[in-house]
Order: C-alpha cells, then sequence, then structure tokens
C-alpha cells in the first residue's frame, strides 16, 4: 500500500508555501532595493500564505517604511536596524528590519534567501557575491548585472551549495518556462523571444521621457532603458546564455510580427521566414504581442502535425507557443519559495555564454568623459553573440557607467576597450575580469 509522503520537497510551491504556513516555518526572505520593484515584492508577500520579507535594504531606507505602508497592515512591522546583529533581533521578533546596508541583510540570521531589485550592475555584484558568501541563495532581479557576470555567479553559487536564479516573471524567464516545456517534449526551439512594450526609439534620453515616467510612476532613466531598447538587449542575451541560443545577428531583427505570423517570420528563410540559421532569440514590435513572451518549435512528424491541425494550432511545421503575459516582480517570490524549498533554480546561465550585450554611443563622444548610467544619454545596449563581442573588443554593458571615453567614439559606434577604460575599483569590473580569466584557462584546458 502506498502512503501520503509529508516530505517538504514533495508537491508544488503553493503546497509546500501552504505546509511552511501551517508549521510556522516560512520563507524567509531579505530583500535589497525597495524601488519600484522591491516595493511590489512588499506587497506581493504580504498577501501570500509562508513566505514573508524580513529583513530590506536600501539607499533611502524611507523607501521600505513607504513600501510596508502602501502593503497595508501586514505581518511584520518595519523598524529601522542600526547593523546585522539588530537586524536579526528586529526579524526575530516578528518585525521588518530596515537596512542601510545590503551587507547587513545577507549577514542578518533567519534570512533565508535574498533578492536583488536593485537593478545596478554593480550593487548587483557586490549583492551576490555577500549572498553567496553568507550562504544565502540569490534571486536576481537584476539582469543587468547577470548578463555581466552571471556566470562567475552561478558557479561561486553552487560552489557554496545555494541557488542562484533569476526571477520568475521577468520576460527571460517565462520565455525560459515556454523552452523547457517544448524541450521537455523533445521539440527543437527555432526561435524565442518576447514582444517589446514600449516604442523602440534607440537614442532616446531622459529628458524627453520626464512626463510619461511621471505618469507611468516611474524613473525617466529606467523608462528609457526600455525605450532604447537596452532592456530587450539584456533579456534576450540572459536568455540565450542560460538556453546556448543566439542573436541571429547583431541587434537582432526585432520585425513587426503580430503573434499570428511569429511562426512565419521566426523561421529559416528558405522557409519564407527571416533566420540565417535555427535556434536564435529575438523580439517583435508588433502591437499584441507584448507583455507576452514566444516560442517557435519545429514539429515534423506527420502524426504531431495532425494532432497539431486537429488542435487548430496550424499545418506547421513551425508553430508557435505563446505566454500572453509575464508579471514582472510579482512572480519573484516564488523563485524565491522554489530556490529555498526544492533547490530550485526558474533560470540560470550555462558555464560558458553565448552572447553578450555591448553598447552603441548615442551621440558623440570625446576623451576625457565619464560615461553615466544605462538608460541615459550617452551608449545603450546591443546584443551580439560572443564571438562577434570578441571579434570586436566589445566593452560589455555591465561595464560601461563609470568608465573614461578614452578615445574619440562617433555615435552608432560600438564602446570598446580599445576606447573606453572601464572604472577598475567598481566590484562588477572586477568581477568580470575573473570570469574572463576563468573561461581563458577553461578554454586552454
Amino acid at each position: 500500500m502506498s502512503q501520503q509522503s509529508n516530505h517538504p520537497a514533495d508537491g508544488s510551491v503553493a503546497e509546500a508555501l501552504e505546509r511552511r504556513h501551517r508549521d510556522g516555518r516560512p520563507v524567509r526572505v531579505g530583500l535589497v532595493g525597495a524601488g519600484q520593484m522591491g516595493t511590489d515584492i512588499i506587497v506581493q508577500t504580504s498577501l501570500m500564505r509562508g513566505i514573508e520579507v524580513v529583513a530590506a535594504a536600501d539607499a533611502i531606507p524611507e523607501n521600505v517604511f513607504a513600501a510596508s505602508a502602501i502593503a497595508g497592515a501586514g505581518r511584520r512591522k518595519p523598524e529601522m536596524a542600526d547593523d546585522a546583529a539588530s537586524a536579526t533581533s528586529i526579524a526575530a521578533r516578528g518585525g521588518l528590519a530596515v537596512c542601510k546596508a545590503h551587507r547587513d541583510v545577507c549577514a542578518a540570521d533567519g534570512v533565508d534567501v535574498i533578492i536583488d531589485a536593485t537593478g545596478n550592475p554593480n550593487v548587483g555584484a557586490l549583492v551576490a557575491q555577500s549572498a553567496i558568501a553568507a550562504r544565502k541563495h540569490i534571486v536576481m532581479m537584476n539582469v543587468e548585472a547577470d548578463v555581466t557576470i552571471g556566470p562567475y555567479l552561478s558557479a561561486k553559487a553552487a560552489a557554496a551549495g545555494v541557488v542562484y536564479t533569476l526571477g520568475a516573471g521577468d520576460e527571460p524567464s517565462s520565455t525560459m518556462e515556454l523552452i523547457n516545456f517544448l524541450r521537455g517534449l523533445g521539440y527543437p526551439i527555432v526561435a524565442a523571444g518576447k514582444g517589446k512594450n514600449n516604442a523602440f526609439h534607440v537614442n532616446a534620453t531622459p529628458d524627453a521621457y520626464i512626463e510619461e515616467a511621471a505618469r507611468r510612476n516611474m524613473n525617466p532613466r529606467t523608462l528609457v532603458e526600455f525605450v532604447d531598447g537596452s532592456k530587450t538587449m539584456v533579456e534576450m542575451v540572459a536568455l540565450a546564455n542560460a538556453t546556448g541560443m543566439v542573436p541571429d545577428i547583431p541587434g537582432m531583427h526585432g520585425p513587426a510580427a503580430p503573434v499570428e505570423t511569429l511562426q512565419k517570420t521566426f523561421c529559416p528563410q528558405e522557409a519564407g521566414g527571416l533566420l540565417t540559421r535555427k535556434g536564435v532569440v529575438d523580439f517583435t514590435v508588433a502591437r499584441g504581442v507584448a507583455p507576452g513572451v514566444f516560442a517557435v518549435a519545429e514539429m515534423r512528424h506527420p502524426r504531431l502535425r495532425e494532432r497539431m491541425n486537429d488542435l487548430q494550432l496550424g499545418e506547421g511545421p513551425y508553430y508557435t507557443f505563446y505566454r500572453p503575459y509575464h508579471l514582472t516582480s510579482l512572480e519573484v517570490p516564488l523563485s524565491a519559495a522554489a530556490a529555498v524549498i526544492f533547490g530550485h533554480s526558474h533560470m540560470r546561465p550555462l558555464p560558458v555564454p553565448v552572447a553578450e550585450v555591448a553598447a552603441r554611443a548615442k551621440r558623440d563622444l570625446a576623451p576625457g568623459e565619464t560615461l553615466d548610467s544605462i538608460g541615459e544619454y550617452c551608449y545603450r545596449g546591443f546584443a551580439l553573440t560572443r564571438a562577434d563581442a570578441i571579434g570586436c573588443n566589445a566593452l560589455p554593458l555591465g561595464l560601461a557607467q563609470g568608465a573614461k571615453v578614452t578615445r574619440k567614439i562617433a555615435r552608432g559606434d560600438y564602446l570598446t576597450y580599445a576606447n573606453c577604460a572601464p572604472d577598475e575599483r567598481a566590484q562588477i569590473v572586477r568581477v568580470r575580469r575573473a570570469q574572463d580569466e576563468r573561461l581563458r584557462e577553461a578554454a586552454i584546458a
């Protein structure tokens, strides 16, 4: 006779969280960053059972108090912590420890998993390393850091016995769900990607988007990172490096392909599509695809095509599989729960990256200039295969902030190690150097 198992790793995340709630053992989250994304997480977890944010840090601690107020009468009252020890004490007695430094959240006892919701590549490097050093799982919403140093961080986390994962709900991880589903069924993936949900203006700058950003309760810089395409490039390179799929051409195609024609557009040229190869990442700017994600799979067996046609999904051999939404930060607590309860990563980079986010100048840049942030005035992200990035000596997008221009750069040109000097004091620069050295050693071996 079979018996029902009570092992905590059995069943779904929902079942496991319910058990945790009943047993009084919630998944305890440490949050870094209480802006738009972090506020969403504090609100979302306040509505869930079996998971709680017990400590949070922000450069402006008042943001955590504001987020807690938005969440309403939650289980934990925010209280200022002076250090890791006081954060531990506050969390233990049922409060929400509000910290000024991410290190205090990472070092606090009684925190199971860290969520980085900052979006700043260098801060992401610091947070991830602090979390891993403290033997805590790390959920990276900071895709900009992941595309720059993800393989290094993932390897370090594995060596420490903790989980490194991108957060559920972002386009890369939502697309990964489709890819895992299709690969599990044995169907080759021809293309996968997202719908771009903003106008595409490659030289956009924040001054032109102040009004729209205010209307959408966003930072203008953050909005411009979406508008100028940098965010799309980052997200699709993250997907590439987790799957082995690559941009078909520099910058990807980005056609205006609606949902109903995705399989006709993202298929080989000999079949009437755009692609020079199969197994690529890309995006569409057509209305009606965003906020969804898609994967185009190839199904050639006549029995499968008969069934797909019977299910009104077309004659094939290329078929679109589409998820019409992604819930951004609202889904992220599920990644924290899966990491703690199941030791599961929703998405992580392969040991050797296949793509890179390079940077191209938005305007002419002069020697001596210090580069600003992603989504500002100097540069935008641009997706390349790793081979192309190495070939043009491209400076990774995540290393651009704070770099000094050393030679004239014309608008549209790539930022490279030959015309820019990255800020060697930045942690992400040091980690990227270590990652590059590790990849060189592996290639020699």
